[in-house]
C-alpha cells in the first residue's frame, strides 16, 4: 500500500476506519486465493468484490461483508467481457499495450484485467490513479501464472 496520505486517509481519521470480513468459499482455487491475496494486498479494505471471468464463465471470489449480495452481476460481467474484442481492437496503438480499463461511478469504482482469455474485475472505494495501477498489476501478475496456479 501507498505511503503517501490521501484525501480518503483523512476522511477515515474523521469517520473512523471500518473493519472489513469476508467469507472465503472452501471451493477456491489456487488463483482465486492468489487474485483476493493480491489485489487485499494491493488497496486492502478499499476492495468492495472481485469477479473473475471467461468469455463462457464467471464467478464473484470476493464481497465485503458490509455489501448487499443482490448485486445484478450478470449485467456487468456482460458488460466487461466487452473488453476481450476491445483488447484486438485498440492492438498496437502509438499509446502502448492495453494495461487495464476504470470506470467511474457515484459510489466506487470498476478496475477491469483482461489477460487472454481470462479477466478480472474488481470494485472499490475511491482510489488513487497509484492504487489503481497497483491492483491492475496484481490482477495481471496473477492471471500470468495460469488457471492451475
Amino acid at each position: 500500500m501507498s505511503s503517501i496520505p490521501t484525501p480518503w486517509d483523512a476522511h477515515r481519521a474523521v469517520m473512523g476506519a471500518h473493519r472489513v470480513d469476508y467469507t472465503m468459499d472452501t471451493n477456491a482455487t489456487a488463483l482465486d486465493e492468489a487474485l483476493i491475496s493480491a489485489c487485499r494486498g494491493a488497496i486492502g479494505d478499499d476492495l468492495r468484490s472481485i469477479t473473475y471471468f471467461t468469455p463462457d464463465t464467471w464467478e464473484q471470489l470476493y464481497l465485503r461483508d458490509d455489501l448487499e449480495r443482490d448485486a445484478q452481476l450478470d449485467q456487468f460481467v456482460e458488460s466487461e467481457r466487452l473488453g476481450f474484442s476491445a483488447q484486438q481492437t485498440y492492438g498496437d496503438t502509438e499509446l502502448g499495450a492495453y494495461r487495464f480499463t476504470i470506470r467511474a461511478f457515484e459510489h466506487g469504482y470498476v478496475v477491469r484485467v483482461i489477460n487472454d482469455n481470462q479477466g478480472v474485475f474488481v470494485t472499490t472505494d475511491s482510489l488513487t490513479m497509484h492504487l489503481f495501477e497497483e491492483v491492475a498489476e496484481a490482477m495481471f501478475r496473477v492471471m500470468s501464472m495460469g488457471p492451475d496456479s
